[in-house]
């Protein structure tokens, strides 16, 4: 009796262990596993050193905004890279942007450029929201947008609104110089 209690506890320890382990790649390990590669760029910036005018915004886009605690961004450059080693890596992320637990919130191209957000979460409340952005002459980048209480549809008009807000430049240069 007692050596069959060990076997089940045994069999299903080990049913636990194989249900918790998950090999597809996620967003946050492909952000790790690429950190340190030579044609990608990866930057962690708080909200509170992002400097924006406020002023103009809607109480829902401010509600949106002041949701938002951290941003995550990986780039890849095409440049001096191989077209077929890019188109690789641009796989692997829609891969990983396909998967069932991304939630499609909004898609929009312009000039050639393709930019798509999705989210992690309910429709009233968004865990992780995703904005990937890609154009062949330049490459790709993923910001994560992590935060507390974001509502995916409070982010589509905070989305939006940064389009077309005042923002200091000089803050995010280190990432518009890696494109350059």
């Amino acid at each position: 009796m007692q050596r069959t209690i060990k076997h089940i506890v045994l069999v299903f320890s080990l049913a636990i262990a194989f249900v918790s382990c998950n090999d597809g790649k996620s967003l946050q390990t492909y952000f790790v596993d690429n950190q340190e590669s030579s044609n990608f760029m990866t930057q962690d910036i708080p909200i509170s050193m992002v400097k924006i005018d406020e002023s103009k915004f809607t109480e829902e886009q401010k509600e949106a905004y002041n949701s938002v605690k951290r941003l995550n961004f990986l780039g890849y450059k095409t440049e001096g890279t191989d077209v077929e080693v890019y188109k690789a890596e641009l796989a692997k992320v829609k891969a990983i942007l396909s998967d069932k637990k991304y939630n499609d919130l909004m898609e929009f191209s312009d000039k050639g450029n393709k930019i798509i957000v999705k989210y992690i979460g309910t429709e009233d409340e968004a865990d992780e929201v995703v904005i990937f952005g890609s154009a062949k002459e330049l490459g790709f980048g993923i910001v994560r947008v992590l935060g507390n209480d974001m509502n995916p549809d409070k982010m589509v008009t905070l989305v939006s609104a940064m389009q077309n807000a005042n923002v200091d430049e000089n803050q995010v240069q280190d990432i518009m110089n890696f494109f350059k």
